[in-house]
């Protein structure tokens, strides 16, 4: 019996080590053409109705993407009374600015964490530098980061965005869902955040 105790905790604990991308091939594929389908086209200002949750935090308010004529892309956080709590930009060679945080949240891990999620969000790799897999009938559009991946997840047709993940080596870390395209752009985003309480939830607002 304190064998098979010991058999079980020993198979739980390779199971727990074992990598949720580990039986992924590699594929060729379109991944300019594939992930062109969800790329949110922000042709002009686009307003969101957003709730971030950080740890103990809650901030809920208006988020602008704002598509600049330099082809950068500005992203503004601010309450509905008008007060801002960040200002982002993304700009077109790949680099980030940092032009507004609200001292309180003005944490080095803050910052990187924002920035990654919406650079995730945004989809403005080049399409070139992306290597294709497949898994579980799913398609897995990869991008290299200095740690880890990020994971755009279609069905195998390229018809459908399942999810997007920022994963480790072993395991999803972030995941954004991005719902319900109009005009070539998502009503609804979710980003959650698996080892720490760190949730944005955004819901298109027309104008």
């Amino acid at each position: 019996m304190r064998c098979l105790l010991l058999n079980s905790l020993l198979l739980l604990g390779l199971a727990s080590c074992s990598s949720a991308y580990k039986g992924l091939q590699r594929t060729e594929g379109d991944a300019g053409a594939c992930l062109h389908r969800f790329r949110p086209q922000i042709d002009s200002p686009l307003l969101y109705s957003t709730q971030v949750d950080v740890l103990q935090h809650h901030l809920s308010g208006l988020l602008y993407f704002r598509p600049m004529d330099n082809g950068s892309m500005r992203v503004l956080f601010m309450s509905e009374m008008g007060m801002k709590f960040f200002d982002f930009e993304f700009t077109k060679n790949g680099d980030f600015i940092k032009h507004y945080m609200l001292p309180k949240m003005d944490r080095k891990a803050v910052v990187k964490t924002l920035r990654k999620d919406f650079d995730m969000v945004l989809m403005r790799r080049d399409p070139a530098t992306a290597v294709t897999y497949s898994g579980n009938g799913l398609r897995y559009t990869a991008f290299s980061l200095p740690k880890g991946k990020i994971y755009y997840i279609t069905d195998a047709a390229c018809t459908e965005l399942v999810r997007v993940e920022n994963g480790s080596r072993r395991k999803p870390v972030v995941e954004a869902t991005l719902r319900a395209y109009h005009n070539g752009v998502p009503d609804s985003i979710d980003i959650r955040h698996h080892a720490v309480k760190f949730n944005i939830s955004l819901q298109r607002v027309e104008k």
